[in-house]
């Protein structure tokens, strides 16, 4: 579809016949989010604790020198040693640039799969805690091989998804990221400074894979190409879902006008979000935090003040946490909700957010409510917000 006259892609998560994620990238700019590079060190900012970083003639980055831990150098350099200006080192874009300041690096690398990460920062063995004791208790023995190799150099985090993994499926992605692991770590060692040494895959593929496998019940593209790129991921790593992509041919209707995008990037471009109960909010982005006001606005219920503040604030913390993921908020979120005096009421209200948190695919982490009511929480920052993509058009 096209945005301000520029030919966009754009991928959404639809649930409910609502928006709830979306992401846009113009055709000809590939991402470069996760994509590994031996990169040089021209600059130690010490007074910062981070180290500047080349990547390519046109990309610098960014690396707090707490993410070098277990760095991997290209040059001979040995590890444990402090990061000096003209090392040349294994690299890791983590984070998009974001309002003008440079991508953040790691040297703490990630290899991701539907069911598995492979990272060489943390050497643990670790399982998600959104899984059952039962999950968890299988998945753990799956790895009991994994977790005796001495010396072993890097470590695994099986993912939510693993938990309907097939030992077959699950054991396969192992060894595609144990493989991808050592090309980049092992041999991108005697590569010269600047390669690249791993490309992440397409962003609509990325969104395929990193979807709750269970909430997924249809993929649908309107884009041959898409469609053929897709169907050979699936094959490979989830075979079962290929019965559920679908290539749309309907001309007369656009994909992007039946599932509403046009209307849902317009909603990414007001601060003013109306509920159904009348209330509304208000989202604004500064530079240190994201602020969220909720206000009763036109409602007109009957009750008691405090079970009409309680409806509305129920109803504005599913939407908020909508409103975050649809619009990719990130950093440090305060939540003014309307002010209500009963404690209970209070306690509902801070759990039944969390429970929407716990939906969103980015890590969220619902912080408390202080002496002003404000409810403080925090959203792990990757990608970089919506709308800063819509103004980069």
């Amino acid at each position: 579809m096209y945005l301000r006259e520029v030919l966009c892609t754009v991928c959404a998560v639809v649930k409910d016949q609502k928006v709830i994620e979306l992401r846009l990238e113009p055709s000809g700019k590939k991402n470069i989010l996760n994509n590994i590079y031996v990169g040089q060190v021209e600059k130690i900012a010490t007074n910062i604790q981070a180290a500047f970083v080349r990547l390519n003639d046109s990309v610098n980055g960014y690396l707090p020198l707490n993410q070098c831990e277990h760095a991997i150098f290209a040059d001979g350099h040995r590890e444990g040693q402090p990061l000096r200006p003209g090392d040349q080192i294994l690299i890791q874009i983590n984070r998009d640039a974001m309002k003008g300041k440079l991508p953040a690096l790691t040297a703490n690398l990630n290899f991701s799969g539907k069911f598995l990460v492979l990272t060489t920062g943390n050497r643990k063995i670790g399982i998600s805690n959104k899984l059952s004791k039962e999950e968890s208790s299988k998945l753990s023995k799956w790895l009991d091989e994994e977790r005796n190799i001495p010396d072993r150099g890097y470590g695994l985090i099986a993912r939510t998804n693993a938990a309907d993994a097939s030992k077959e499926e699950f054991f396969h992605e192992l060894d595609m990221l144990k493989k991808q692991y050592e090309k980049v770590a092992v041999y991108g060692r005697n590569r010269t400074c600047f390669s690249l040494l791993y490309e992440s895959e397409p962003f609509y593929l990325s969104a395929v894979r990193d979807i709750y496998g269970r909430d997924l019940d249809e993929i649908v593209t309107d884009i041959s190409e898409m469609h053929t790129k897709i169907s050979d991921y699936l094959n490979e790593f989830q075979p079962e879902k290929l019965a559920i992509l679908n290539l749309y041919q309907d001309k007369l209707l656009p994909l992007y006008k039946l599932h509403s995008l046009e209307s849902a990037i317009d909603e990414i471009c007001h601060e003013k979000i109306w509920l159904k109960s009348g209330g509304f909010l208000v989202i604004q982005q500064t530079e240190a935090f994201v602020s969220i006001d909720v206000n009763s606005g036109k409602y007109t219920g009957k009750k008691k003040a405090e079970e009409t503040y309680r409806k509305i604030n129920l109803e504005a913390a599913a939407e908020i946490a909508r409103q975050l993921r649809l619009r990719n908020l990130s950093g440090i979120i305060l939540i003014d909700f309307i002010n209500m005096q009963n404690t209970d009421h209070q306690d509902e209200l801070f759990h039944v957010l969390q429970k929407h948190l716990r939906k969103d695919p980015v890590k969220c982490t619902a912080v408390d409510i202080t002496p002003l009511h404000i409810l403080e929480m925090t959203r792990q920052k990757v990608r970089r917000p919506v709308i800063e993509d819509i103004h980069s058009l």
